[in-house]
């Protein structure tokens, strides 16, 4: 009897399909993809893709990207209500009325957001080349940035420029406890912390290390360190461990760690190999973003992956 895993990657051949997944999904799906990354990587992977399906196990605005990017392609999507709260935290109608009462700011927005709201955008960025695209806009020229305002403050301080900051962030990443954070560190002393730049201002000034999570991993892969305290989401420390197997990774403290030390997303948590399968099987449920909104949008993504 063929397991689960074995049924995917023989759907996977039949189909003409390619399995995008990001590293804060489940182990499970993370062994069955073809590419496991970040949002930059997994934009320019998608954008490259030359299957007919293109299964995207990450949230929505993820696979709302790929389907930008590939207007032809089938984008299917193991579970619809994978969402974020940070993307949650800019609806259009809002935005929109930001956008007006700032008029000749050039608009840069974090990838984590809706299609519409790219559509409204200037240009696109990521965590990894968000100081690069903020520094390809002129310094004469005023910026609003979301929808992430812990990354807009990170950027900001590495730039430089101040920016009309959106009120949004990540529930995961402002999920950590200094204090805890703190003693941890105090019982670990030989550990270096590196974090992720949605996490909160204080946060990040403990930081040894601030980065995307490629960054991250990369960081910990060249590191002359031996043992590091991860804060971002925990679905990390699997392609993190596997990069670097002889370093000592510890997650980070939430708030509320009764049951998990870390700080995990529930909306990346609602995929599972099973709703994959179905997926795959079934071809649903499919993105669809409308053509006018899909052609606006892919002029900011284009303009960040020619700036990356």
């Amino acid at each position: 009897m063929n397991t689960l895993k074995e049924k995917v990657l023989q759907l996977k051949k039949e189909k003409n399909a390619v399995i995008l997944a990001h590293y804060y999904q489940e182990v499970a799906i993370q062994e069955i993809a073809d590419y496991v990354g970040d949002s930059l990587g997994l934009s320019q992977v998608a954008a490259k893709a030359e299957a007919d399906i293109i299964l995207f196990a990450g949230v929505h605005f993820m696979a709302e990207t790929a389907k930008i990017l590939n207007p032809t392609k089938k984008v299917i999507l193991p579970d619809l209500n994978a969402g974020c709260s940070l993307a949650d935290s800019c609806p259009p109608n809002l935005f929109k009325k930001f956008i007006a009462a700032h008029p000749d700011h050039v608009v840069i927005t974090y990838v984590n957001c809706s299609a519409e709201i790219k559509a409204l955008s200037h240009l696109v960025c990521t965590s990894s080349n968000a100081v690069k695209i903020v520094e390809s806009v002129p310094s004469s020229i005023p910026i609003i940035f979301a929808p992430d305002k812990n990354l807009g403050k990170y950027i900001m301080e590495q730039t430089g420029r101040n920016m009309v900051l959106w009120d949004g962030s990540c529930i995961v990443h402002e999920a950590f406890s200094i204090d805890k954070l703190l003693e941890l560190h105090k019982r670990n002393p030989d550990a270096e912390i590196i974090a992720h730049p949605e996490s909160e201002t204080h946060i990040l000034k403990v930081a040894h290390y601030i980065g995307s999570t490629a960054g991250m991993i990369a960081y910990v892969k060249e590191s002359k360190k031996h043992k590091f305290i991860v804060a971002t989401e925990a679905g990390i420390l699997y392609k993190m461990q596997q990069q670097a197997p002889n370093k000592v990774l510890i997650p980070a403290p939430s708030h509320e760690d009764n049951t998990c030390a870390c700080s995990e997303c529930a909306f990346m948590k609602v995929n599972t190999l099973q709703k994959v399968y179905d997926c795959l099987l079934n071809e649903t449920p499919e993105i669809q973003i409308p053509k006018s909104i899909q052609k606006k949008a892919l002029l900011p993504i284009d303009r960040m992956l020619q700036l990356s």
